[in-house]
């Protein structure tokens, strides 16, 4: 197998998450625009969630500042996330991670069983960092960024400020050094986080009043759930799954019975 230095492997990774990120986020939102039009002046204004910041914006959703922001904070975070997979690809060609490429090594039933494990394992940690992130001693530094863009959109799903972008990375480093995983695996749980972080910024400004969210509403995270979450900045911190929400009393108290009565 031929190996690769490591700063060819970053280049190469830069090019392919931004690319992911401009075809998946870019894609969804001119979908979104040829479906549903113009959207209303609140939906895309340029709200900021951080504090001491202000300023208004009403124009097309491509040519806000917000968005102009978000897209600048996500070639950002693609390249912690190339420095991340080209630390991952070196360490492999080095034989220290656990990924493996044969796939008779474990049962076939083990690819869908590791990928869950990931999922899982991913959700939990993605709860209690994105929790610690709204601190306000680490909000402005960590995590400030993302919640700029007070109405999301799918631009939004990858606006990492850089230390953010560290901190999810770590999890991906981590996972290949301790759960065998095969690439067929590992390739189905970096789409699932791409196409998941897209579903969950669409965006509730930008969607008809009978989008179906009722799907995914109690047990997984959806556009409804997280868009509260850019709204009520203490409230909704999962990303797959409203399991740790529930559990830790972080969920809107409403939100299940606004499901029940199909309010959502």
């Amino acid at each position: 197998m031929t190996h690769y230095s490591f700063e060819c492997y970053g280049l190469a990774f830069f090019g392919i998450i931004l690319v992911r990120y401009l075809v998946f986020a870019g894609g969804t939102q001119l979908v979104l625009n040829k479906l549903f039009g113009a959207t209303s002046a609140a939906a895309i204004a340029d709200l900021d969630g951080c504090p001491g910041a202000t300023g208004t914006f009403a124009g097309k959703i491509w040519m806000t500042p917000a968005t102009r922001r978000d897209i600048k904070l996500s070639i950002e975070s693609s390249i912690v996330f190339a420095l991340s997979a080209a630390a991952i690809a070196s360490a492999y060609d080095a034989g220290y991670t656990r990924l493996y490429a044969d796939i008779d090594r474990y049962p076939l039933w083990y690819l869908g069983v590791s990928y869950l494990m990931a999922i899982v394992l991913q959700d939990m940690y993605f709860y209690f960092v994105h929790r610690l992130f709204h601190h306000r001693l680490l909000f402005r530094w960590w995590h400030c960024g993302h919640h700029r863009s007070h109405q999301p959109t799918p631009w939004t799903s990858f606006a990492f400020d850089p230390l953010e972008a560290v901190a999810h990375s770590v999890f991906l480093v981590g996972i290949v050094f301790v759960l065998p995983l095969h690439f067929i695996s590992l390739m189905a749980i970096l789409s699932t986080m791409t196409i998941w972080a897209v579903v969950n910024h669409l965006g509730l400004e930008r969607l008809p009043a009978n989008f179906p969210h009722h799907w995914c509403g109690r047990w997984f995270i959806g556009p409804a759930h997280h868009d509260l979450h850019h709204h009520q900045t203490g409230l909704h911190y999962g990303l797959y799954f409203t399991f740790w929400d529930r559990q830790l009393g972080t969920q809107s108290p409403n939100y299940e019975q606004e499901f029940a009565n199909g309010t959502h």
